[in-house]
């Protein structure tokens, strides 16, 4: 199964002087592909910790979309982080040069044209917007931070390089509410379904307004989270713990 993360970028994310939204639409840009997101990190304009950071997804075989720090102000650190986690150079790229040339003209210098410097050997995401790439190396996709730009940019990436995985992941999700019970009256019916079914994953979601409920679920092949969850109302019945299925 092919992993897909994402990493978000910016302190003013981190300082709450910007709402994040990328990671609602990341998922949605991917669940109507048939695609699930498998992880995301959020990080500050720190170089270092982005360099650590990338440096650990590209030893990887993930697809990673980062959103952010690839403009051309001094706390832009994104392509060169990129850089030196691959311990390759940065270089200007001939036709994102031409790109932001064609759209600012004599404007393009001696500032826009810094955004056309990558990482050495890197390709372009076209930007509908305002014609700035974005880029990419390897399975890593770097965007702007600004949503209009970034998320059809995403698409771009998407529908050109990954339709081959389009809605061939069968994941499904089950799952059920179970009323005024505790999270922890059902853990060791938690821990006996997992080690009966490893391929499966299972979460637990408890609240307590307006009334005390968990919801309980499974994610995995059909069949066998059906399979599963049929365990699991035998024993909430046996127990006598009212419950009640839920639609996904």
């Amino acid at each position: 199964m092919n992993v897909i993360g994402i990493y978000i970028i910016g302190d003013e994310i981190l300082s709450g002087k910007r709402e994040d939204k990328h990671l609602s639409q990341a998922i949605q840009i991917l669940k109507d592909r048939g695609l699930a997101l498998a992880w995301a990190n959020y990080l500050g304009d720190d170089p270092a910790k982005l360099t650590a950071s990338f440096r650990r997804s590209f030893a990887t075989t993930d697809i990673v979309f980062s959103f952010g720090g690839i403009g051309a102000t001094p706390d832009d650190y994104t392509r060169l982080a990129a850089a030196d986690a691959l311990s390759i150079a940065i270089e200007r790229h001939a036709d994102a040069v031409l790109e932001i040339e064609a759209q600012f003209g004599e404007g393009a210098y001696p500032k826009r044209v810094l955004m056309a410097d990558f990482p050495k050997g890197a390709a372009l995401i076209p930007n509908p917007i305002n014609r700035v790439a974005g880029f990419s190396v390897g399975s890593h996709y770097f965007l702007p931070g600004f949503p209009q730009m970034a998320w059809p940019m995403m698409e771009w990436v998407l529908d050109t390089h990954y339709q081959h995985l389009f809605h061939t992941q069968t994941t499904t999700e089950v799952s059920i509410k179970i009323f005024e019970v505790g999270e922890s009256q059902l853990i060791d019916l938690m821990n006996a379904i997992l080690q009966k079914y490893p391929a499966i994953k299972l979460f637990s979601l408890p609240s307590l307004s307006p009334k005390k409920l968990i919801e309980l679920g499974l994610k995995g092949d059909l069949a066998i989270c059906q399979q599963a969850m049929g365990e699991i109302q035998a024993y909430l019945d046996m127990h006598q713990m009212p419950w009640q299925t839920l639609d996904n």
